[in-house]
């Protein structure tokens, strides 16, 4: 036997050991950990193993207005350091701040040191009633655009670092056409949790309490400028009673949770209850520093999306960066309050517009269906191949046999993700891996009958068998290739394991096949091909 069909033939016991060897953990856990740790068994894709399908719609005009009240925060900060006079400062039809101010003096001073301070923003001067001067700035199309479209990708990547915290394993997050957000979480048992999680907002604001207001005049409209009517959010430790108690703040923020370096669990001693320890970073922990030492003795609430956990007295100065939020939660809600906060918080309000949840035993009748339907296509192909091409049609089921073995170890080597319509793609495969394997027969066919020997009539069916191949494949290769490009979700599965499964015939119809029928053509005399 010639050393050239030696080494094709160690070539392919090689690949066959690899393929084996990546296979191993999608059916076996025992295992020794650097194994595992190599390969990682198949993913299967949420219409497999169960979970759950959401799409959510990110409001942007929130975010639009978040951006507008960032600047006026910044703004009432610049003016009071120049010691520029001005009545008041507010937000008006989402994207536009105007400043209220008394002389054209004052006018003049505003429009300057926004123009310097704030280049983008687009200004114009309406006089008001009473005398006063209105100097109206408006964030400019383009920065609107800009901002939509970070906020979208701000909250795609505060999900992705929820669900890593949340303990999801292959879990799906795409940003879809417009502002919305695929989110696809394999294997969840908690939707609602899940949901929860997911959707909350949680914007951690500190605001400090309005002493001398009446709650009761607020819930009634009558608020002073510049405040808010929040609910205390209590629960009576006994009974476990939720109430709400009407609470009025300054609408201004005087910290915001953005400025958090970490947030844990922690159980009170006194209660026995958790709560939620929370530590700012260097610039949150000297902010906090500040405000505290300013309103010793005043009341600051604690606002999670617009609700107040809890609004302590400042005792003392608080140094150190360090605070707390308690509110009488139970394990699972001190933990999942946690984990946003550690995420940080949504840039704006999300919505769900598909939520589908996908039960495991459904997962398991897929797959069920997928391999009965790839064995009947298999026995099908077997049968026909022996019956027409005799011996030759066993080497084609062998190199069939390695195909969906090859197709199945690179699906765990590349990483990718098993889904139902990636098993429709191996079914196809099953069907196409043959295909090349019948050019090949035919040829050999067509040189026998001219009287060629059957080693001769191998060689020359296989080469002019080869471009026709190739071109076949290649052609469906690149549609494949278009289709995970530009394709989502189900589609995108489909091309994964057809891509996969034309690699994988192409190296077995005219690589592994070739290689059986030079072993059995150099090792014995053959006056005949069973063909």
């Amino acid at each position: 036997m010639s050393n050239s069909i030696k080494i094709r033939g160690a070539l392919v016991f090689v690949c066959l050991l690899l393929a084996l060897f990546s296979l191993a953990p999608t059916f076996t856990d025992n295992l020794p950990g650097w194994w595992t740790d190599t390969v990682d068994p198949i993913h299967r894709g949420l219409d497999l193993q169960g979970g759950m399908h959401l799409v959510l719609s990110v409001d942007v005009d929130k975010a639009v207005e978040s951006r507008v009240d960032t600047l006026i925060d910044q703004t009432e900060t610049m003016l009071r350091e120049k010691d520029t006079v001005y009545k008041r400062i507010e937000r008006r039809q989402g994207d536009r701040l105007v400043v209220i101010v008394y002389d054209d003096e004052a006018a003049s001073q505003v429009a300057s040191l926004m123009g310097e301070n704030f280049p983008a923003l687009e200004s114009e001067t309406f006089p008001a009633s009473g005398g006063f001067i209105e100097k109206h700035f408006r964030l400019s199309d383009v920065e609107i655009e800009n901002t939509r479209d970070y906020a979208v990708r701000q909250a795609l990547e505060t999900m992705r670092n929820r669900v890593d915290q949340f303990g999801v394993s292959e879990p799906t997050l795409q940003r879809q056409s417009g502002n919305r957000i695929l989110i696809q979480l394999p294997g969840v048992k908690d939707p609602d949790r899940a949901i929860a999680l997911l959707g909350k907002t949680a914007r951690l604001e500190f605001k400090m309490v309005v002493e001398d207001a009446d709650p009761q005049e607020a819930i009634a409209g009558n608020l002073q400028p510049g405040t808010r009517l929040l609910y205390e959010h209590n629960v009576n430790r006994s009974t476990g009673a939720v109430t709400e108690t009407p609470i009025v703040v300054y609408d201004k923020t005087a910290l915001t949770g953005d400025l958090l370096a970490d947030a844990n669990v922690r159980i009170d001693t006194r209660f026995n209850e958790p709560y939620v320890a929370i530590d700012f970073n260097a610039v949150g922990a000297k902010r906090f520093d500040q405000i505290t030492a300013a309103n010793v003795g005043k009341r600051m609430a604690i606002v999670l999306d617009d609700t107040v956990y809890s609004a302590p007295v400042i005792r003392e100065r608080i140094a150190g960066g360090s605070a707390q939020i308690s509110g009488s939660f139970t394990s699972q809600e001190a933990t999942d309050l946690a984990i946003v906060l550690r995420a940080g918080s949504l840039p704006a309000p999300v919505s769900i517009m598909e939520n589908r949840t996908v039960g495991p035993s459904l997962g398991l009748d897929s797959i069920n269906k997928g391999i009965k339907s790839i064995i009947v296509g298999a026995i099908l192909v077997v049968a026909a191949m022996i019956i027409y091409y005799r011996f030759s049609g066993i080497v084609a089921v062998v190199a069939l046999v390695l195909n969906l073995i090859f197709i199945s170890a690179m699906l765990a080597l590349f990483g990718a993700t098993l889904t139902l319509p990636g098993l429709a793609g191996v079914v196809l495969t099953v069907g196409m891996a043959v295909d090349a394997n019948v050019l090949i027969f035919e040829r050999i066919r067509e040189e026998l009958r001219l009287g060629k020997t059957p080693k001769l009539a191998l060689d020359v069916g296989y080469s002019k068998a080869f471009l026709t191949i190739i071109d076949a494949n290649l052609t469906t290769l690149l549609a494949a290739l278009v289709l995970f490009q530009f394709g989502t979700g189900p589609v995108k599965g489909f091309a994964v394991t057809l891509s996969i499964g034309i690699i994988a015939s192409l190296f077995t119809a005219i690589f592994v096949s070739r290689v059986i029928f030079n072993f059995f053509l150099e090792s014995r005399t053959v006056k005949r091909l069973s063909i």
